[in-house]
């Protein structure tokens, strides 16, 4: 029996990365696949439900400076692989590749890199600019989720530096055979999810709001998350007089409670790796306004059709087409609503992973 590993940062968190990741592991598990998942620190509690056959396990249990502990990390990946006589490593985030490119020197393991930021996006750290270069050089594939980031990565890495395969698989619809016919009991709600950071542009979302609210006055604007911007948007929506009709919710396991509750989608970030939020939302046929962003949201949003595309980072377009779709009749809102889950149905699990299944 293959068996194949994750390496992951920490399983336990609650973001679309380990949803993609937990939902692939699932699938190879139903299919035979040995699967075993490595969290760089905790992840024994995984936020998302694993199959029973998935084995977890941590390279460390709290978390530390990889800086400082760089060929410790290094030592351990090295003696897990080997010791559990791993066939095919899949590095979950191209900065880890900083520490499993020489971790699997000379090892006859398949090693594959699993990008789910963009190219062009670092988030400070040139750890992954690194990461990024050595994967190109060093690992079997690289899997990106949109066409456009593949783009990005050739034009990033010049060609003579690349040696692995670029492969695109997009992320996987993880709600399937949802229930859309539900017209007269969706409420005036637009919902926003994500973590509350500033890459999310929940701060442009609220001043976006602001803009309209006073002119949909039955409308309320929830926002799902948890993070580190929790009290600056508070405060946002505050100074904006927006906070009685602005509800900021905890991150939940449950959020399909409020895509089945909610009229329209919104995602408001200022970049993205492919935007997995908007399939979650669209597989309960919610239309999505959204910036058009790097990357995801222009392979997912066909504009007039299943949703609105704006500018990026463009507020007063913004807060117009949700203006827009929250006016739509009723026969409208049902065509976007049917289109929406059209759409999320072409990445069901079963599809991408016969791609997944041709690289491992």
């Amino acid at each position: 029996m293959k068996k194949i590993c994750f390496l992951i940062g920490n399983l336990n968190n609650s973001g679309g990365t380990e949803r993609v990741t937990t939902l692939i592991a699932n699938a190879l598990a139903q299919k035979d696949f040995q699967v075993s998942i490595l969290s760089l620190a905790d992840g024994k509690q995984p936020f998302f439900e694993l199959a029973p056959s998935i084995k977890t396990y941590s390279l460390y249990t709290k978390k530390i400076s990889f800086k400082k502990n760089f060929f410790g990390a290094v030592w351990r990946i090295r003696k897990f692989v080997t010791q559990h006589q791993i066939d095919t490593l899949v590095v979950v985030d191209s900065i880890s590749c900083i520490f499993t490119v020489p971790a699997l020197f000379g090892l006859n393991i398949k090693h594959i890199c699993w990008e789910h930021f963009n190219f062009n996006v670092n988030l400070g750290v040139k750890y992954r600019d690194i990461g990024r270069k050595w994967a190109a050089k060093c690992c079997d594939k690289i899997v990106v989720l949109t066409n456009r980031d593949k783009e990005l990565w050739l034009e990033g890495i010049k060609k003579n530096n690349i040696n692995s395969k670029l492969v695109t698989i997009p992320n996987p619809n993880p709600y399937e055979n949802t229930n859309i016919d539900r017209y007269s009991t969706r409420e005036k709600v637009i919902v926003a999810a994500g973590r509350l950071t500033e890459q999310k542009g929940f701060d442009l979302l609220i001043k976006a709001w602001a803009k309209i609210s006073n002119h949909h006055t039955e409308w309320v604007l929830k926002i799902i998350g948890s993070g580190e911007d929790k009290e600056s948007l508070e405060l946002l929506a505050k100074n904006e007089n927006v906070d009685s009709s602005v509800e900021l919710i905890p991150a939940t396991k449950n959020i399909e409670i409020f895509y089945k509750q909610a009229s329209i989608f919104c995602l408001s970030s200022r970049y993205e790796g492919f935007g997995m939020v908007i399939l979650e939302a669209q597989a309960f046929g919610l239309p999505v306004v959204s910036f058009e962003c790097d990357c995801g949201p222009s392979d997912l949003i066909q504009h007039g059709k299943n949703g609105y595309l704006v500018p990026r980072e463009d507020i007063d377009a913004l807060s117009k087409s949700l203006s827009k779709m929250m006016s739509l009749s009723k026969d409208d809102y049902i065509e976007y609503s049917y289109n929406a889950y059209l759409n999320a149905n072409k990445f069901n699990v079963k599809n991408l992973l016969n791609l997944w299944l041709e690289i491992v």
